[in-house]
């Protein structure tokens, strides 16, 4: 009997962590930094952990952590460049193979949810 199973491929996801950032281009954004929402889907090389550790495994919680720092580690102007920021971390990691990284402002504009990007990013070859 043969397999017909391919190679696998998943992902880890975080979404819709809401902070405070240090991010915009208007004097009353660096005043107050405006709220974001921010998902992150990773692609994963290869299979799952096979031996339920952590340690083989992309921990989210550094993932979090990593976005959370960037929100407050310095003034960023514009959403695209924050997004980019938070793919090129997320890809610091060999196992990710790529990255779609969703940023969005809240609370700019009273009839709007949020407004912002979605960036993705694959490892170059």
């Amino acid at each position: 009997m043969t397999s017909t199973a391919g190679a696998a491929r998943y992902k880890v996801f975080v979404l819709n962590l809401v902070l405070a950032a240090r991010i915009g281009v208007h004097p009353h954004e660096k005043v107050r930094p405006p709220r974001l929402r921010v998902s992150v889907e990773l692609d994963m090389a290869g299979d799952p952990p096979h031996h339920d550790e952590l340690a083989e495994a992309v921990d989210y919680e550094r993932v979090v952590a990593d976005i959370r720092q960037l929100a407050v580690a310095r003034h960023i102007n514009l959403v695209e460049t924050f997004a980019d920021a938070v793919a090129r971390l997320c890809l610091t990691d060999a196992r990710v193979v790529g990255v779609c990284v969703t940023v969005e402002k809240l609370d700019v504009y009273p009839d709007a949810e949020s407004v912002g990007i979605t960036l993705e990013r694959r490892r170059a070859d």
